[in-house]
């Protein structure tokens, strides 16, 4: 018991420490945020390529549920003549239709999965995107001296924000692609 309580006592005075330590450097460092939403929706490059998987992947999901249909008519089809058939027709029938099943989803699989054909389309379109965004973050960061810099459309990870210290436009202007106005 003894033990727990000691160990329990010096990781307090662990955690106190440094978060006196972090508090004291962190009033010395200057932060600021960035919204990359805003500026994601400022960069004409990424909404072409959003466009662009869109369209992929609206044309993709059409000829898998034309396929789907077609699998459909098939097992209509064998319904509708599996009374009349032999046992042996109707076993090739059936392997027929699970194979042609398979086969459409696994042509899902490999374009809707993980790791699948819209996954590397989306990742070959914004990747450069992003890490033009990411240099521009870091060259501003750099210029002005911050120590850190929050992405604000990362989630319910800042809960307060003074605006003085957004730079998203500053990002903006120096991948030189800022669309209009700030309408905030």
């Amino acid at each position: 018991m003894k033990k727990i309580v000691s160990v329990t006592t010096k990781t307090l005075m662990l955690m106190g420490v440094l978060f006196v330590l972090l508090s004291i450097t962190a009033t010395a460092q200057k932060i600021g945020y960035v919204d990359t939403e805003y500026i994601l929706q400022n960069i004409p490059e990424y909404q072409d390529a959003q466009n662009e998987v869109e369209e992929l992947s609206k044309q993709w999901q059409e000829d898998i549920e034309k396929q789907y249909a077609d699998v459909d008519k098939m097992y209509k089809a064998y319904q509708a003549d599996a009374v009349l058939l032999p046992e042996d027709l109707k076993r090739k029938r059936e392997e027929e239709i699970v194979a042609a099943e398979r086969e459409v989803k696994e042509l899902q699989r490999k374009r809707f999965g993980a790791e699948g054909d819209l996954f590397k389309k989306r990742e070959e379109l914004i990747k450069p995107i992003q890490e033009k965004i990411f240099n521009a973050i870091e060259g501003v960061a750099t210029k002005k001296n911050y120590a850190f810099i929050f992405d604000k459309a990362g989630g319910p990870v800042i809960m307060f924000v003074d605006s003085k210290y957004d730079i998203s436009d500053e990002v903006l202007e120096q991948i030189g692609s800022i669309m209009g106005v700030r309408g905030r």
